[in-house]
């Protein structure tokens, strides 16, 4: 089948490359793609995707980042009966709108933290006070992942409401572990993928500001059978159940003491999850994908290896904020045992430069995941670009809690 890509970042170059590898894909396109992608599809320009689909006579699109989602394609897809995986515009609000998405878990019964929903800076005070320090400011829209602030005092609080657009979300600040649980679905069902962490802060050790992700890891041992089984239950099928839910719903959860609680519904795979997930997928996604654009998806729709692997980010001096673009990058070529997913770069001349804030998503897979961490890292030593930075820690958390 010929099969349509709508996106241009690290996520889309990881599901690009997998479908790529796919026996059932015979034609991959990607809008508007990248260098990296260039490599596994053939690349197009940001264009009215149903025209384009209509015209190269495409069997399925897959839709990657939100905004798209938010603004309803898939809506004008299903008008035209062409297959496409994603969410309405109605279910993307799950991800479009903070408030909303709380009210709606709220509604009916999904765990999460206790809230306020404020759209002025009055309103926002008054809710203050309702919440013990640290406290939790989301603003409501989409943020490209950065529009959260963990206030650790009034000061930090007060400054958040400066910098945060309003209507937006405070809540209660939450112990625990995070885990990203991604689910595909076809309107009736979900079959979850394996279960990976992601990085936020751009500093080791969880410091600094909050970014799209830094780095992410999978491993089966994030979550027993057992849990896995609770979620679904208490989480992903009471939500499909409700909106009829299809393609990728990804819980951000907390793993709290009182168990699992939601704290952010994604839309679509998560940048950087989508990196090592792929990476540790060895069946057909074309197919899979296409089952749940159909409503026949069924529980053993995809296969994994055992193997974790890992994904460190390699951002631009200046990310989270105005990164520095234009750099040139080096060493591509002599990474061997990993793959080096394009995030924000593009050609100039004969060079890959980059032209966003996180630049490459490089990324292993090893026999365990101390393995799959140092082929990373080995990778990463191959690569340069100035003012280059990353974490170093990706990982480490995993190998604490099950090397004990």
């Amino acid at each position: 089948m010929k099969v349509l890509v709508i996106g241009g970042g690290g996520r889309e170059h990881a599901l690009a490359w997998r479908l790529s590898k796919s026996p059932s894909v015979e034609e991959l396109y990607v809008s508007p793609g990248n260098p990296g992608i260039a490599a596994v599809g053939k690349c197009e320009p940001a264009v009215d995707y149903v025209q384009f689909a209509e015209a190269r006579g495409v069997d399925l699109t897959v839709v990657g980042p939100e905004a798209p989602l938010v603004a309803g394609v898939v809506d004008r897809f299903r008008e035209r009966g062409m297959a496409i995986v994603g969410p309405t515009a109605e279910n993307a609000a799950l991800e479009g709108s903070k408030v909303h998405s709380k009210r709606f878990m709220e509604r009916i019964g999904v765990p999460t933290a206790r809230f306020a929903a404020v759209t002025n800076d009055a309103e926002a005070r008054e809710a203050l006070r309702q919440f013990r320090l640290p406290v939790v400011l989301k603003t409501d829209g989409l943020a490209a992942g950065k529009g959260v602030i963990i206030a650790q005092s009034n000061e930090e609080a007060e400054a958040a409401l400066s910098s945060l657009a309003y209507p937006m979300v405070i809540e209660e600040f939450l112990e625990g572990e995070e885990v990203s649980f991604i689910v595909l679905c076809d309107g009736k069902h979900g079959v979850a993928l394996e279960p990976s962490q992601d990085h936020k802060r751009i500093f080791d050790g969880d410091q600094g500001p909050n970014t799209g992700g830094m780095g992410a890891y999978s491993d089966s041992r994030i979550l027993s059978s057992a849990m896995r089984g609770q979620i679904m239950d208490t989480i992903i099928e009471p939500v499909v159940r409700s909106t009829a839910f299809t393609g990728f719903l990804y819980a951000g959860l907390m793993m709290t003491p009182a168990g699992p609680s939601v704290l952010e519904f994604n839309v679509r795979m998560g940048d950087p999850e989508t990196q090592p997930l792929m990476m540790r997928l060895e069946s057909d996604w074309g197919e899979a994908l296409m089952a749940a654009a159909r409503g026949t998806l069924t529980p053993d729709a995809m296969g994994w290896s055992p193997e974790p692997a890992t994904c460190v980010v390699m951002a631009a001096a200046g990310y989270p904020g105005v990164p520095q673009t234009g750099q040139t990058i080096s060493g591509l070529d002599s990474v061997t045992d990993a793959v080096v997913f394009h995030a924000g770069t593009k050609r100039s001349g004969g060079d890959i430069v980059t032209a966003g804030g996180r630049v490459l998503g490089v990324t292993a897979r090893g026999a365990d995941l101390q393995d799959s961490i140092n082929r990373a890292y080995a990778a990463v030593g191959k690569i340069h670009f100035d003012g280059m930075q990353y974490r170093r820690d990706i990982g480490a958390k995993g190998l604490r809690r099950y090397n004990g």
